[in-house]
């Protein structure tokens, strides 16, 4: 499988949106536990105009994944290093596309000279951010009526870079 993480377009919108909801939808009931109330909440700003607003801001690093032509992710970084959000389509879940686009965001805060990533996690998303380097923090209550966990990561001066080989084995 072929992974291409490229800057978000406004033409990529309608998908993005459809790949929020799904994933939302699909993937996030442990958070939403099926409620109707807490749903329309969530997906109430998950608009093609909404998303394409989203792209459109300067003030957001905007990213999406595609699989063989197909949108399967999207992710969004203010430029201050608060992930606003890093979701998938149900059928690309566990096949590192996250990952990626999570690797992806990382290296462009480095670039920006930010030296901290934060991002409030769903509970479904919990381990993927444990697993990715991120410290647990604090709980908060999310605007849609979920709880949400606020994760940390100290980002390295060197992230990014490929660090020089201290085994004595020639660098390929």
């Amino acid at each position: 499988m072929n992974i291409e993480i490229r800057t978000a377009r406004s033409e990529d919108a309608n998908d993005a949106c459809n790949v929020l909801r799904r994933s939302i939808s699909e993937c996030c009931t442990v958070d939403h536990r099926n409620d109707a109330a807490i749903l329309a909440a969530w997906l109430g700003n998950k608009t093609p105009d909404t998303v394409t607003s989203w792209f459109a801001a300067p003030a957001n690093y905007s990213i999406v994944a595609l699989t063989d032509g197909i949108l399967a992710g999207v992710a969004i970084m203010t430029r201050q290093g608060k992930i606003v959000l890093c979701y998938v389509s149900p059928e690309a879940r566990f096949l590192g596309i996250g990952k990626v686009l999570l690797r992806t965001l990382e290296t462009r805060a480095a670039e920006l000279g930010l030296s901290n990533l934060q991002v409030t996690s769903t509970i479904t998303a919990k381990c993927f951010y444990a697993r990715n380097g991120y410290l647990e923090g604090t709980t908060a209550q999310t605007a849609f009526g979920t709880e949400g966990i606020v994760f940390t990561k100290r980002l390295t001066a060197s992230y990014g870079k490929k660090a020089p080989c201290r085994c004595g084995a020639a660098e390929a």
